[in-house]
This record gives structure tokens, C-alpha cells and sequence, in this order.
């Protein structure tokens, strides 16, 4: 699968909003979005207006980048958004916060989700007692998500817990950082997806 490789600080600035692409470096005075907030290129300073499409656009890369999700699994993902009952947005950024990448970094065993993607990947995380390496798996309401036995020593581990120890866990998640676990209570819901996004103009785009 593809995967965006240069400065992911760049995104942000693009957006014109911070993704939380970097953890820690995200909420301090390095952060790029902070020192300059205008697009990234030799006429980033310039205030473009977009088309419709372009906005609809806009605001579907700026979900796949805040998720680390490729244009092909975000295309599934609206599908199966589509074939649910309800709101297809809400249901897509309900699958999208789903991810197992997403719970980790949620419940701070990650200090940014691609770091989190990296940890499922490198199968530092069972889902209710099995290992699963698959950062896009989809958890459901019940499951149980817990570092690994062999992998509690882990020293990123421990520096992540530690950082993120003050950082919130929403209501849809309960985290257990003594056992080094946490559960899923239920699904996210829509007042729950820290973006700030227009998921109808995605619904919009991809219906055209």
C-alpha cells in the first residue's frame, strides 16, 4: 500500500489544522501548525479559493491522513458505511475510529497513531486473549484489548503510559493501565470523533 513518506507536518499545515500526526512534539512549541499556520510550498501564504469538489476533496484527504488510512481502504470503508443502517458518515467515522490503531492510540499505548499502527503491526497487542498484527482490524463493543504478555517490559511501552497517563480516554473506551488493557464499551459516536470535519461533503463527493 502506498504510504505518504515526507514530513507529516506538512499535512497538518496543509489542512490548516492540527491531525496529531507527530504525539508529543503535537501539543508543543515545535509544532508547525502553531509556527506557521499557512499551506506548505512557495505560495502557501496565498489564500486559494477552492471549487466544490476541491473542498470535498479537502476534507477527504484530511480524514485519511488523520486516520493513516489509503485511498483504496477508505473507499471500503465507505462502502460498508453505505450498506449500514443510519447516517453514512457517522457510520463511516465510526468504523474509521474502530480501527485497533485507533483504540491503542485512544487509550495512550501509542503516542500517535501511526505509532500505534506500527506497535499492532509488530504484534505487541492481543484482542481478547489472541494476538492480532493487523492494525486495520475493526474492534467490536465487548472486546478487550491488552499488551501482550511478553511484550509488558516493552520500554516504548512504558514511556507511553507514562506520557500519556493525564491524557483523556473517551467515554466509549476503559482503560485498565495496570493490567495494561482496556475494553471496549461501545461504539464511538458521532460528539465523540475528535476531528473537526464535514464527513457529508466525503458522502457528497463519493456519490457524485
Amino acid at each position: 500500500m502506498a504510504r505518504y513518506k515526507d514530513e507529516q507536518c506538512r499535512i497538518c499545515r496543509r489542512e490548516g489544522q492540527k491531525l496529531f500526526l507527530k504525539g508529543s512534539r503535537c501539543y508543543s512549541d515545535k509544532c508547525s501548525v502553531s509556527r506557521r499556520n499557512y499551506a506548505p510550498g512557495q505560495h502557501g501564504q496565498k489564500k486559494a479559493k477552492l471549487s466544490e469538489y476541491g473542498t470535498q476533496l479537502r476534507e477527504k484527504q484530511k480524514t485519511k491522513s488523520f486516520y493513516g488510512v489509503g485511498e483504496r481502504q477508505f473507499r471500503k470503508y465507505f462502502e460498508m458505511a453505505s450498506n449500514k443502517k443510519g447516517i453514512t458518515g457517522e457510520n463511516l467515522l465510526q468504523i474509521l475510529e474502530s480501527r485497533l490503531d485507533n483504540v491503542v492510540y485512544k487509550l495512550g499505548y501509542g503516542s500517535s497513531r501511526a505509532q500505534a499502527r506500527q506497535l499492532v503491526n509488530h504484534g505487541h497487542f492481543d484482542v481478547n486473549g489472541k494476538k492480532v498484527d493487523i492494525a486495520s482490524y475493526l474492534v467490536k463493543a465487548g472486546d478487550v484489548v491488552s499488551v501482550r504478555e511478553n511484550k509488558k517490559d516493552s520500554a516504548i511501552i512504558k514511556v507511553n503510559v507514562e506520557a500519556n497517563s493525564a491524557r483523556p480516554v473517551p467515554a466509549w473506551l476503559e482503560r485498565d493501565v495496570e493490567n495494561l488493557s482496556g475494553k471496549v464499551i461501545r461504539l464511538a459516536s458521532r460528539d465523540e470523533v475528535d476531528l473537526a470535519v464535514e464527513e457529508h461533503l466525503i458522502v457528497e463527493l463519493y456519490s457524485k
